[in-house]
Order: structure tokens, then C-alpha cells, then sequence
């Protein structure tokens, strides 16, 4: 067992963990360069990032930088969602005009306008499942997985009662169409790679 896990254990035994102890032991750690970290219902994951995940990333964040301004568009930046211990970096997160942070200086989830996920293998059932329904807790109003094992994306909308009810999914190549979102414009998958 590791320092990390036998702390983890100890404070949960005492309900005393929580997001920010867990993020302050994370800092301590020796995370290789390269690696997301964030937390999916007190959960910790730690995935690499290869030229495939960056690309779509990077592609993603230019496509929005057309409209937005850098301010509004963070990348791999702690947001506290809804639920247990759910404390996500996403790769693409667009904010609202009038975001403001919270006590502890982190951006506030109800200003969160756009999530984007690039899928990595080992955490895929994370970004189809618990953060997606956080997101759509919280009121995300646009939450979009892109997949480059399957070449599809996966635009999530309509977020009420904790779910998504709107939902559709095509290949790459077919344009992401937001302007019926509060996003308000087209993102272009031609160009994005597979994995």
C-alpha cells in the first residue's frame, strides 16, 4: 500500500477526506510530466496524454479561440462538480462571460458553459459515465465526448433532472453543430486524428 492510498484509507475511515486533501497530497507526488490528474467519485486518475489526445485538444480549444477569448477556455483546470469527490480537469472547458470563482479561488461549475472530453482508453468509462452525469447535474449545458478509437463524437445537451435528454453521435468528418447552443457555433472533425 502506498503513503497516498493508506492516507486515503485513514481519512476515509474518519469521513474526513475530501477533494482539496486529496489534491494536496497529489501535489506532493512525483506526477510524471505528461499525465492529467483528477479525481471521479473519490477516485484518482492519472492519464497520459499522447499526440492524439493532445492534437484533438488543441484543435478543439483553436476552433473555440475564434470566438471566445482565452479568459473564458481553460484546459486541465480543477472544477468541483456535483456528487462524491468529483474534482474533474477536463481538456476543454468553455465558461460563462460573467464566471466568477468560488472561496477558494476555483472556477465555480454553474459557470461552466462547454465540457469537452478527449477519450484515453483507461478512463473512457469515466467520461461516458460518472463525469458525464455530474456535468448534466451540475447544468452543463453542452458536454461532448470525442472518441479517436471509434472516430465519433458524442454531443450531450439539454441537461435536466440530472441527466442528458439530448444526445447524438457521428463520425468524423461530420461537423459539431452548437449554434442551437449557448456555444453558438459549428466545430470542424474533419481534421481530428484517430487514436
Amino acid at each position: 500500500m502506498t503513503v497516498l492510498e493508506d492516507r486515503i484509507e485513514m481519512a476515509e475511515s474518519g469521513d474526513e477526506l475530501t477533494l482539496d486533501m486529496m489534491f494536496a497530497w497529489l501535489e506532493k507526488m512525483p506526477v510524471p510530466e505528461g499525465y492529467r490528474t483528477e479525481i471521479v467519485g473519490g477516485h484518482i486518475f492519472m492519464t497520459p496524454q499522447g499526440d492524439t489526445h493532445r492534437d484533438i485538444i488543441a484543435d478543439l480549444y483553436d476552433q473555440l479561440r475564434a470566438k471566445y477569448p482565452r479568459k473564458r477556455l481553460k484546459s486541465d483546470v480543477r472544477i468541483d462538480y456535483p456528487g462524491h469527490l468529483n474534482g474533474f480537469a477536463s481538456d476543454v472547458t468553455l465558461l460563462t462571460k460573467d464566471a466568477t470563482r468560488d472561496s477558494t479561488g476555483r472556477w465555480r461549475c454553474e459557470d461552466v458553459v462547454l465540457v469537452a472530453e478527449v477519450i484515453s482508453q483507461k478512463t473512457a468509462g469515466n467520461d461516458y459515465g460518472p463525469k458525464k452525469d455530474a456535468c448534466a447535474a451540475a447544468g452543463v449545458p453542452v458536454y461532448l465526448i470525442v472518441d479517436p478509437y471509434t472516430g465519433e463524437w458524442h454531443l450531450h445537451t439539454l441537461p435536466k433532472d440530472g441527466k442528458y435528454h439530448g444526445s447524438v453521435c457521428f463520425d468524423f468528418g461530420i461537423e459539431i453543430d452548437l449554434t442551437g447552443t449557448v456555444v453558438g457555433l459549428v466545430l470542424k472533425t474533419d481534421e481530428f486524428p484517430r487514436g
